[in-house]
């Protein structure tokens, strides 16, 4: 009778068998992504000639040079109150809200628009003509905003602040 079988050993391929499968297996992955790798080759060219890639090269090779550079840099006092600053800022932006504020902004433009085509007047206002000029609805409706917007200032925002 035959005996039982108690190791099962994987078929062994020779270096060679290994090595054509393996290039199989590349050649497969390169098919599959065929437009990717097109554009990471367009992507790698561009970089390479704007010369992105050396300065790349070059940061990578001195790479202790570099750091230990921005890291005296960056430890200067002047250097860490704008890094300390730039954060605070761009916190800051994120709590502005762009949809109430688009309609000022154009309002803004408008109004340096036309303060660019009138800035070469020599024309003055008395007092007179700019107790005329609150008649006119463009004015007062300005005026308006104006005092809205020096009200909205005024307001306490120590609550909000983040930096203290």
């Amino acid at each position: 009778m035959a005996k039982p079988i108690k190791a099962i050993k994987p078929m062994e391929l020779s270096p060679e068998e290994k090595k054509q499968q393996d290039l199989e297996e590349i050649q497969d992955a390169l098919v599959e992504n065929k437009d990717s790798i097109l554009e990471t080759i367009k992507l790698f060219n561009n970089l390479h000639t704007s010369g992105a890639t050396s300065m790349v090269n070059g940061l990578l090779s001195e790479g202790d040079k570099v750091l230990d550079i921005i890291v005296k840099e960056a430890s200067k006092p002047e250097n860490t109150n704008t890094l300390k600053n730039l954060l605070l800022m761009i916190g800051t932006l994120g709590t502005i809200n762009v949809k109430e504020l688009e309609p000022i902004l154009l309002k803004v433009n408008t109004g340096i628009e036309r303060v660019a085509h009138h800035s070469d007047s020599e024309a003055k206002t008395s007092t007179m003509s700019l107790l005329k000029a609150m008649r006119d609805p463009e004015i007062n409706r300005a005026v308006t905003l104006m005092l809205t917007f020096l009200r909205g200032m005024g307001e306490e925002t120590e609550s909000m602040e983040r930096n203290r």
